[in-house]
């Protein structure tokens, strides 16, 4: 199988496992979109030259395309260099035993409360120990290094904050792990325990599960940044794009998938082969619900934080306030990183839109 689309021709391919009754909705119109993509189906563009015809097929914009992922993490990025203030920064990874792991794979649901919930923490904590507000981006994670379902949440948070009592802003450089990593995990257990009690099955083996994991040291790290560029080149890795990258797709045959995937215990990279089924499954867990965020806003970010406190905030840091930068288009995106415009012909003359092929088929809307 070609390099180029591995997960496009292995999604056309492998229709008939995941088209089907009892598949989550969302798979099957992500996926859906994905075998679609770049193709007459979902309509084109006609571009013309005096000599030359162009036709340009539409994007799926799933979150699950490689492609369409990249254009929209690009343009994220280039959105939040201007939206964030020259402070500095720190990321904070919060994790949760893998014992707790299946209930937000059985109950999806759970999975966008724990963003809001992890930004309570730090809010809170970063408040009864400084006094201030801290900007907070939360971006959830569900899958592992070998594609396992593993939720976690990368934050950024400010090393300083708001001060509204007295309108400044307050620098601190000190999170202390093992009190965000006890009220963390006291949050999530008591919300587990909320919001699973009164469903389970068996309470007292939920109760017992739940009592034995809050006695439990759970892994939280803090790495200390001296900007924010750090972090966001390096959750654009794993943003609106699926759980692996296709350079990392060994082969692809009828039978079975073999990629390479980065074993901590190792320390080294390895190879992992599944039958095509498991490698489907091992995908399609990944696939976010449809309307759920894949980026959360708290604290000085939040849409009423932003509104609030945004100009000002910059006035008292002392630096510009920077305009949002426009959207770019497709063509001057690939000129700016490939090199090349694709609306001149092959003589160099520029090319112009003079027609529209419709598209063949009901979308499923924004995924």
């Amino acid at each position: 199988m070609e390099s180029k689309h591995l997960l496009q021709k292995f999604a056309t391919d492998t229709r008939k496992l995941w088209d089907r009754d009892g598949v989550r909705q969302a798979v099957r119109d992500n996926l859906d979109k994905v075998t679609k993509c770049r193709t007459p189906l979902l309509g084109a563009e006609i571009y013309a030259s005096d000599t030359e015809v162009k036709t340009v097929c539409h994007t799926c914009k799933s979150r699950f395309c490689n492609g369409c992922g990249n254009r929209e993490t690009l343009t994220w990025q280039r959105e939040q260099r201007c939206a964030l203030p020259d402070v500095r920064y720190s990321e904070i990874c919060f994790t949760m035993p893998n014992v707790l792991w299946d209930f937000f794979h059985q109950n999806r649901q759970l999975l966008s409360d724990i963003a809001a919930l992890a930004a309570s923490v730090i809010r809170r904590w970063v408040h009864a120990y400084y006094g201030v507000v801290p900007l907070i981006l939360v971006i959830p994670h569900t899958f592992g290094r070998r594609l396992n379902f593993h939720p976690h949440l990368h934050i950024l948070v400010s090393a300083g904050g708001l001060n509204r009592r007295e309108n400044r802003w307050v620098n601190f450089l000190h999170f202390d792990t093992y009190a965000l990593m006890y009220w963390w995990r006291f949050a999530v257990i008591q919300y587990l325990a909320e919001v699973l009690g009164a469903d389970a099955e068996d309470v007292a083996t939920l109760d017992q599960t739940l009592k034995r994991q809050s006695k439990r040291p759970w892994n939280i790290h803090i790495k200390r940044f001296s900007s924010k560029e750090h972090f966001l080149r390096y959750v654009a890795r794993y943003l609106r794009r699926p759980p692996i990258a296709e350079h990392r797709i060994i082969e692809v045959t009828d039978h079975h998938v073999e990629f390479w995937a980065n074993d901590l215990k190792l320390k080294s990279w390895v190879r992992i082969k599944v039958s095509i089924e498991e490698f489907l499954e091992l995908l399609i867990q990944h696939v976010p619900d449809r309307y759920v965020h894949g980026i959360r806003y708290f604290g000085l970010l939040s849409p009423a934080g932003k509104h609030q406190f945004a100009s000002g905030l910059f006035a008292l840091l002392g630096q510009a306030q920077r305009p949002q930068p426009k959207r770019l288009s497709w063509a001057r995106m690939i000129e700016r990183d490939f090199g090349y415009n694709p609306l001149n012909d092959s003589h160099g003359q520029r090319m112009h839109r003079v027609g529209r092929i419709p598209c063949t088929f009901a979308l499923a809307g924004p995924v």
